[in-house]
């Protein structure tokens, strides 16, 4: 599938208020919160045929190492995805973006080794179809990468990020949720937990209820067959 296809299909998620003040604040955040060595430390080792699910802008592309032969960047967001087509023109691997959503990915069963998500989980309608997705997806034995943000802090902030989750917070921030725990969540939909730590973002100064991130990877069992795959909502 070519990077330019990537307006062919009708949009699953349409936001462009929150996609236009993403887009600034992502490209900002790069430097400022240091979300660029995030990235590299996300993305660092992969190898071999990998999808990328909620690319956003494609500011992840420029990091993937040489050792990736391809990557198939699933973005929802017509405007994001634009950018993300644009990003894929200079990265130094392979890059196909395409439309689609998270619990339903437009790809073949067991065709990648590796799969990212990166400030996904916390906006998908569907968590466990969208992980049970990812299963889908990656061959038995395959890695998942992920930097989420979701629950943290004490009691008042997690009482603080509930209440934002029930009122104003998705509509203002293109469906996200800041009271998520997606370690808890990969888990739950069968993956083997790898090597993850939770930190701050930004490191420095006040802590906001999106603060609370956690970096890690996680894999699809080697003798997963991916049978009955959770379908509750988070």
């Amino acid at each position: 599938m070519a990077a330019g296809s990537a307006k062919t299909a009708r949009d699953p998620v349409h936001h462009p208020l929150f996609a236009r003040a993403y887009a600034r604040v992502s490209v900002a955040a790069e430097t400022r919160m240091g979300m660029a060595a995030i990235r590299q430390r996300l993305l660092g080792g992969l190898s071999g045929r990998v999808i990328e699910v909620g690319a956003g802008n494609g500011l992840n592309f420029a990091h993937y190492p040489g050792t990736v032969s391809e990557v198939v960047a699933i973005e929802p967001e017509r405007m994001l995805r634009g950018l993300a087509v644009e990003a894929a023109l200079r990265a130094r691997v392979p890059v196909d973006v395409a439309p689609g959503a998270a619990e339903a990915l437009p790809v073949k069963s067991e065709a990648f080794d590796a799969a990212v998500v990166s400030l996904v989980l916390c906006s998908v309608r569907d968590v466990p179809r969208a992980l049970a997705e990812l299963r889908r997806v990656l061959r038995p034995g395959g890695e998942v990468r992920f930097f989420e943000h979701g629950r943290g802090g004490g009691r008042v902030m997690r009482f603080t990020q509930r209440t934002l989750d029930r009122t104003v917070w998705p509509p203002l921030a293109g469906g996200c949720h800041v009271a998520r725990e997606p370690v808890g969540a990969l888990r739950e939909a069968g993956f083997e937990l790898g090597p993850y730590r939770r930190t701050l973002m930004p490191e420095k100064g006040p802590k906001l209820p999106t603060s609370y991130c956690v970096l890690g990877a996680a894999w699809r069992p080697a003798r997963d067959t991916a049978d009955d795959p959770p379908t509750g909502r988070s």
